[in-house]
């Protein structure tokens, strides 16, 4: 146990083990996975959805989420001491202890089961526990450190969101709501590959066989750009599909062409800023999309 865990008297000392605490909800990445899963509930009705559902449903995907990246980062502790993006976290620091990061976890995961059992629905609640496992056990205990192809694999999990958002409104898994999924499961590998270009030396030392560490930057860089072209069609889809307009295929292409200038100038580009920039973009690129994606849900049909 870490003298952080232990009770403190002074204010500032537990405004500071509260930071840290967040800190193992991973915020930041779990503020983007619950504006997909919001979106994924306004877009499952024509409407508004019902303000039960979206209340409880947001809080007990959003626990889910959190608890996930929590024993994500007990998982991890050894390798996040290791890597200078990560060895500032919490139990690196040894302000938090294992055990009490699980036990926060578990308290975050168990909350959140009951929610979506009780207050949403079963549906919901069983997809989310097996996203849960997926993220926090199968990717990050196994495939991680297994295979070249971790992320492509455990991006399933990822992807989740939106779809446990459109089943915590409507009780059923529709094609529209596999086609949120498949969006996010084909944007996942081109936005974690640059980053693990970028972090390429890091992820060796600490023996994780990312992509860029197995197979050499140059062919990371290539299924970069063909997963960004794979992405590119299938966000042609909700057009397509009916699913929505041309608000949509507008942004859409725009983003489109942006992501793809970006990842081809990845491709032929050694310049050591690239794959950052690349990165943060991905980030950027996935919240303006599912924006358009909500924007066009709300416009009047466009008269044909």
């Amino acid at each position: 146990m870490t003298s952080s865990d232990h009770t403190s008297t002074t204010p500032s000392a537990g405004w500071a083990r509260a930071r840290d605490y967040f800190a193992l909800t991973k915020p930041k990445v779990v503020s983007l996975i619950m504006f997909t899963a919001i979106a994924g509930m306004f877009l499952a009705v024509p409407g508004f959805p019902p303000a039960d559902a979206l209340i409880w449903g947001t809080l007990g995907i959003a626990l889910a989420a959190s608890s996930a990246a929590a024993i994500n980062h007990v998982l991890d502790a050894r390798i996040d001491a290791e890597m200078a993006r990560t060895r500032a976290r919490p139990l690196p620091r040894g302000t938090v202890s294992e055990a009490y990061a699980l036990s926060f976890a578990f308290v975050l995961g168990a909350g959140s089961m009951l929610i979506l059992a009780l207050l949403v629905n079963a549906l919901t609640a069983v997809l989310t526990f097996f996203s849960l496992i997926g993220y926090a056990v199968i990717y990050t205990i196994w495939l991680k450190r297994a295979t070249p192809q971790n992320i492509v694999i455990g991006g399933a999990a990822g992807a989740a969101p939106p779809m446990l958002g459109w089943t915590a409104v409507t009780g059923v898994v529709d094609a529209d709501a596999l086609l949120l999924f498949l969006i996010i499961f084909a944007w996942t590998p081109p936005h974690f590959w640059a980053l693990a270009i970028a972090r390429r030396d890091e992820y060796a030392r600490v023996g994780i066989p990312m992509l860029p560490v197995t197979h050499g930057v140059a062919y990371t860089k290539q299924f970069i750009w063909y997963y960004t072209v794979l992405l590119s069609v299938i966000t042609m889809l909700p057009f397509l599909t009916a699913m929505a307009g041309y608000f949509y295929l507008a942004a859409a292409l725009v983003l489109d062409g942006l992501f793809l200038r970006h990842a081809w100038t990845l491709r032929k580009s050694d310049r050591p800023d690239l794959p950052m920039r690349a990165f943060r973009f991905s980030i950027n690129y996935l919240a303006l999309l599912f924006a358009a994606l909500l924007i066009d849900h709300y416009l009047p049909p466009v008269a044909s």
